[in-house]
């Protein structure tokens, strides 16, 4: 009959073959799941860079509506008389002029 210490590292060997198996294929397979992740964080979607597209869109939207406004304000104060608004509302409509080829035309309903 075998000794105790050696039956039971002989049960233990076998009841731990699954883990062993589990933790080489875990290392083996770690190196690929890195090398996925990284590709996977420095990669982007077709779906994040509409997203993107669409926030820059809507920010020079948004810039150009200000613009707007201020320069409304601006030819108000020229129009009155002011020639130091009608210099700042040149200056805004250069920005505006500046802005437009960035801002999608929406296509005119037939």
């Amino acid at each position: 009959m075998l000794p105790a210490p050696l039956l039971a590292l002989g049960l233990c060997a076998l009841a731990l073959q699954g883990c062993v198996a589990k933790a080489v294929v875990s290392a083996v397979t770690l190196p690929v799941r890195a090398v996925g992740a990284g590709v996977d964080a420095v990669t982007t979607s077709q779906s994040e860079a509409d997203e993107k597209r669409g926030r820059d869109i809507r920010k020079r939207e948004e810039r150009l509506g200000a613009l707007d406004r201020d320069y409304a304000r601006q030819m108000d104060r020229c129009a009155e008389g002011d020639d130091a608004a009608c210099d700042r509302a040149q200056a805004i409509r250069a920005e505006m002029k500046a802005l437009l080829p960035g801002i999608p035309v929406e296509p005119e309903d037939d």
